[in-house]
């Protein structure tokens, strides 16, 4: 017997799925949410359960997978480019926001403490194929 339902996502949180779910409705692909509702009402259960799955109908499986699949993970710049490594020139490259010096150390707690936004963040980014550690210039 086979399945009627494939499972080609599994997500943490509702949103990342509701996200993914409009992209792939847009393109006409029929999407099913599976444990929305309970992560949705106690978030600490996601992972005890699976995360919230992401199924399609069987037939859409490859269609929906290319679709997935062209949606980038990685950073892109303020005009929506993605951003490539100096070294390499790989575009898989992810932000990193770091807390290494006295003066962002206390522009995060100030912020913490006040609950207010930050006013000091410095971000970097990492090549995945590299591994290389730069910043935007």
């Amino acid at each position: 017997m086979s399945e009627k339902f494939t499972k080609i996502a599994v997500f943490q949180y509702s949103s990342e799925a509701q996200i993914i779910k409009s992209r792939l409705e847009a393109e006409g692909v029929e999407v099913f949410l599976f444990d929305q509702f309970t992560v949705d009402t106690d978030p600490l259960v996601s992972n005890a359960i699976g995360g919230i799955k992401l199924k399609v109908w069987a037939e859409d499986e490859d269609r929906a997978k290319s679709i997935l699949h062209s949606i980038s993970d990685y950073s892109l710049d303020d005009r929506g480019q993605e951003i490539e490594c100096p070294i390499c020139g790989s575009p898989k490259v992810e932000l990193l926001t770091t807390v290494r010096d006295f003066k962002s150390l206390f522009a995060f707690l100030f912020s913490f403490l006040t609950v207010s936004l930050p006013i000091h963040t410095k971000h970097q980014y990492r090549c995945e194929t590299c591994k290389q550690i730069f910043d935007l210039e």
